[in-house]
């Protein structure tokens, strides 16, 4: 419960700084920064605090405990942020002494930049404030082919779908029915 406060707060905070057109998200450089564990918020926090744009992904997620069933936002990257910056423009070092970060992605002694296209891709997959994920290919009782593989071509049937973005399908295979799981791209449309 607490988690799903922490997360809340942390997009209620942030919203005006993610509510700018996503041409900015797409037009700025980004690096990438490690955070302590569970410390992504406060992190945040103190680099907004310094003037810094961060960006912290989130997804929902399902969490039981005690028969009850709660829905909670979790980073998507946990441990990692995302801030808008040129290290070849801009000063970077003082993001290494702020409270919650642990160091910055680097290449060498510089920071990795990041295209702020990869930026503007999540933002524009955000429903809610959080991630969405993108709608399934197949649908349970549809007909597919196994696309490559030594079963090319192969008839199948959509039986479920998983978390893992993995297709479970019944094949007919030498005149048995077999259910195996595999993943979107090795199936087609029959």
């Amino acid at each position: 419960m607490r988690i799903n406060r922490v997360y809340g707060a942390m997009l209620d905070r942030t919203s005006n700084v993610f509510a700018e057109s996503s041409t900015h998200y797409e037009c700025s450089t980004w690096i990438v920064v490690n955070t302590h564990p569970h410390k992504e918020r406060i992190a945040a926090e103190n680099l907004l605090n310094q003037s810094y744009t961060t960006y912290c992904p989130v997804i929902r997620a399902q969490v039981r405990h005690a028969r009850k069933t709660t829905e909670v936002r979790r980073p998507l990257f946990p441990g990692y942020l995302f801030v808008a910056l040129d290290p070849l423009r801009e000063r970077w070092r003082p993001i290494l002494s702020t409270l919650g970060i642990r160091t910055i992605v680097r290449n060498g002694e510089v920071p990795s930049r990041m295209d702020g296209r990869f930026i503007a891709s999540l933002k524009a997959r955000e429903v809610d404030g959080a991630i969405v994920k993108p709608t399934q290919p197949y649908v349970i009782g549809q007909n597919v082919k196994i696309a490559g593989g030594a079963f090319d071509g192969l008839a199948a049937k959509v039986i479920a779908m998983n978390e893992k973005d993995r297709v479970v399908v019944l094949l007919d295979l030498l005149n048995r029915t077999v259910k195996t799981h595999l993943t979107a791209d090795q199936l087609r449309s029959a």
